[in-house]
């Protein structure tokens, strides 16, 4: 069972009340953004340079526009993953160093980040285009910098030891 007075006296201890803010600032600067573009976004797409442009899409599957599939079974099962990944990563946050703890708050503020749109708008708004001529990266969002950048801190905090 999960005992749910242990968990909120583990936030509440100061050094992972900190981690707590990380979390927070990540997940509110993704939502920040994201309601800029889905409220003041009036064009199909926005050029900004010849790198880069704006284009809202409504991605169903996961990170990067992965697995996108119109099966609402499909969907909730992939949702109901990602909140359980959500729980590993803070568990697993409780147990490590502070290092890996800032790692850990900057992966799981973008994965709220995305799961709250998953839950509020069945898809995650992702509007950041980055392009080469005619090459287009997927598409993405603030919260998915969040998530890719931590994980590449962990693989490279990883590789060192």
């Amino acid at each position: 069972m999960i005992d749910l007075k242990r968990i909120k006296n583990k936030i509440l201890q100061k050094e992972n009340f900190y981690f707590s803010i990380i979390i927070l600032v990540t997940f509110f600067l993704d939502r920040f953004t994201k309601n800029i573009i889905i409220s003041d976004f009036s064009e199909s797409s926005y050029y900004v340079n010849n790198f880069l442009n704006f284009d809202l899409i409504w991605n169903t599957g996961i990170g990067f526009g992965l697995l996108s599939f119109n099966s609402d079974l499909y969907y909730n099962s992939i949702t109901f993953l990602i909140l359980v990944v959500i729980i590993f990563l803070v568990i697993m946050s409780f147990k490590s160093d502070n290092y890996d703890k800032i790692i850990f708050s900057i992966i799981i503020g973008g994965a709220l980040g995305n799961f709250y749109d998953r839950i509020i708008f069945k898809a995650v708004p992702d509007f950041i285009d980055l392009h080469f001529k005619s090459f287009h990266w997927f598409t993405f969002n603030i919260a998915d910098i969040f998530i890719t950048v931590g994980l590449a801190l962990m693989l490279l905090r990883k590789k060192k030891q």
